[in-house]
């Protein structure tokens, strides 16, 4: 199975104090893959203005990103089990549809051939 983690959007506020482009909110998403089955989980992180050190937006990389939104409530395991839950859920549903007993199974028919014979 692969976890990926992605920033899908920062919101930011031109101006904060003296600083510029102060990200305020990253919008994030946990896909998950195994085969063909799949599982995502998305939200939103906001963040206090900063203090302290400050990376100036163009210098930003997208797993400093993720670290401020795994260091401001963004439960990195509980949300990566969340995928993989999703996506075992799909190899082995819990919960399953049954024909009811009561009806009959249709048969389905064998598929004839026709063969093409010449005009007499």
């Amino acid at each position: 199975m692969t976890i990926l983690w992605i920033i899908e959007r920062l919101l930011v506020k031109p101006t904060e104090g003296s600083l510029t482009d102060v990200v305020i909110t990253a919008d994030w998403r946990c896909n998950g893959t195994d085969e063909t089955y799949s599982g995502t989980c998305y939200g939103s992180c906001s963040f206090q203005p900063p203090s302290g050190e400050f990376t100036p937006y163009e210098d930003l990389t997208e797993s400093q990103v993720l670290g401020w939104c795994y260091a401001n409530g963004v439960d990195q395991a509980a949300i990566e089990a969340n995928v993989t839950l999703q996506i075992e859920n799909q190899i082995n549903p819990p919960v399953v549809t049954l024909p009811l007993p009561w009806v009959p199974a249709v048969k389905v028919a064998e598929p004839v051939v026709v063969l093409d014979t010449p005009a007499a």
